[in-house]
């Protein structure tokens, strides 16, 4: 969980398995990308989780995209603010094509309706 202020930023954990998947995906990435991802979550958190574009934009639903392109890499990060101003960042991935796939939503949706039903994880 990074704290600073009014809003909080965490990260969705597997209500089986117990994972931080998007976490696992930014500190498995190099020392240079993984500050530029932490610097661009402290900077979304900073403007009480909302970023014009080209920083973020709306993907579906309540879910939000940020934006961060790194050299020749342009990494995703899904994201949604519940009530009590907490981001839970729900999906991180590497972008190669130029509309975002299908199943990188899917993954997100399916990652959203899991915290949401197993919200009082991340009230704390």
């Amino acid at each position: 969980m990074i704290y600073n202020g009014e809003y909080k930023v965490k990260f969705y954990r597997d209500s089986g398995t117990g994972k931080e998947f998007p976490l696992d995906f930014i500190k498995s990435l190099n020392v240079k990308a993984r500050s530029k991802i932490f610097k661009y979550i402290e900077y979304l958190r900073a403007n009480d989780s909302y970023l014009d574009e080209p920083y973020s934009r709306h993907i579906r639903g309540k879910i939000r995209e940020l934006r961060v392109d790194f050299s020749k890499n342009r990494f995703r990060l899904f994201y949604f603010c519940i009530i009590g101003k907490t981001i839970i960042i729900l999906h991180a991935f590497l972008k190669k094509t130029d509309k975002t796939p299908l199943k990188e939503i899917e993954t997100a949706e399916n990652r959203l309706i899991d915290c949401l039903n197993n919200i009082e994880k991340y009230e704390k």
